[in-house]
């Protein structure tokens, strides 16, 4: 195959024909639609990336990497901890007691899930409490509570807060619910309302004291870890039959679940748009063959070979795709630094987490957008250059 002669005949094509001027327009349509499909799916992902990536980043802060759970009471204590600190230096680990509890300010009252935790271990896993706390001190029968929580009773630092437990004293002939006074210390800000308005924490001492849990004794134990998954199966490994270990991706499977559904869902039908351009390309081709059949037949009847003809026709669909991926790219990643670089879209923080519309683009998802568009055009441009193939020289020559 004389690749020259192919080449050349693909720049001819390429150029604006004057007398068909509606080939030229529809390849310069089918060119503008791969692009603007290229870029919108760019961005798309990019945003539901970001996205996924912001909830993650609060889900995995507030749910803590990994979580130690006990299956028989007791069993998650002081020994457990101190042989798991030994074995495992390289992570972090905070015992934790817990229990539901109702807040109550004059006649609001809300639910609240309460924390008794060290705080100096605890600031080392969990950044959202660390930037509330800064440099405070938690003491006894002191708490921070969830910055929906302040607002909604309309608290204030330094105000004494009614705790109504789920535990119960015996007085005189009925059980009447255990009910505590806790100083408030002030409040933290996850962006998540469904910890903000229900999550409180408070000295690990202090809970013990009120649920009576024997000393040593936890509810469990939080971890913090870079490679959680793979750290899973080796503590996994260290533990008693009597005490079970969890990953935060496991307890928020479902969401991750719906979050993954709908990316791909998002990914296939803007994928379409891609199709739907690339059948400019289709039909621009096919005019193209059309109108050039005199010089097909007379071109075949030169010498030229089907394998060429085939070629030029391919050549020439994939250029106009091909240089639409690429402009498509650009034009995606210009639109990414915009967006991120710019407050063009501001987000409600109370609703999403965020004021700042998240934006990251995988390599994953850029191969697949790219390998997904190549494959779309190279489709296209075979259907076409494989009919210019079976133009009959003979009729063509003879009526035109």
């Amino acid at each position: 195959m004389d690749k020259k002669f192919v080449f050349y005949i693909v720049k001819r094509y390429l150029r604006f024909d004057k007398e068909q001027p509606f080939i030229f327009l529809s390849a310069l349509l089918a060119f503008l639609g791969i692009a603007v499909g290229v870029m919108v799916l760019i961005i798309a992902m990019a945003i539901m990336n970001g996205f996924d990536k912001e909830f993650e980043k609060k889900l995995f802060t507030m749910n803590y990497p990994l979580t130690i759970y006990p299956k028989l009471l007791g069993s998650v204590n002081e020994n457990l901890l101190q042989k798991l600190e030994t074995k495992f230096p390289n992570l972090l680990f905070s015992p934790y007691i817990t229990t539901q509890a109702i807040v109550k300010k004059d006649d609001i009252m809300e639910g609240s899930i309460l924390f008794g935790v060290d705080f100096e271990k605890e600031k080392k896993i969990n950044e959202v409490l660390r930037d509330a706390i800064k440099d405070k001190k938690i003491g006894r029968f002191e708490v921070i509570v969830g910055k929906e929580m302040f607002d909604r009773l309309y608290l204030s630092k330094g105000e004494k807060v009614m705790f109504i437990f789920t535990k119960t004293d015996p007085s005189g002939f009925a059980l009447t619910p255990l009910i505590k006074r806790f100083t408030l210390k002030g409040y933290f800000k996850s962006g998540l309302i469904a910890y903000d308005k229900t999550y409180v924490y408070t000295t690990i001492e202090s809970l013990r004291k009120i649920l009576r849990v024997k000393k040593g004794e936890f509810s469990g134990i939080h971890i913090y870890s870079k490679e959680p998954q793979k750290d899973l199966i080796k503590i996994k490994e260290s533990l008693p039959s009597d005490v079970g270990i969890v990953g935060w991706w496991q307890q928020n499977r479902n969401f991750f679940a719906a979050l993954a559904m709908e990316k791909r869902a998002l990914f296939i039908v803007l994928m379409l748009i891609i199709m739907i351009a690339s059948l400019n390309i289709v039909s621009s081709l096919l005019m193209t063959v059309m109108n050039r059949r005199k010089e097909i037949a007379l071109l075949l009847s030169l010498g030229a070979t089907k394998k060429e003809i085939k070629s030029i026709f391919f050549y020439l669909g994939s250029i106009i795709g091909g240089v639409g991926i690429v402009s498509g790219i650009a034009l995606g990643f210009l639109g990414i630094y915009i967006l991120g670089s710019f407050d063009i879209v501001k987000l409600p923080a109370d609703v999403y987490g965020t004021s700042k519309l998240p934006l990251e683009l995988s390599f994953i998802d850029f191969y697949s957008i790219v390998l997904g568009a190549v494959f779309i055009i190279i489709l296209s441009s075979y259907y076409p250059a494989k009919k210019a193939t079976e133009v009959n020289i003979i009729n063509v020559l003879r009526n035109e």
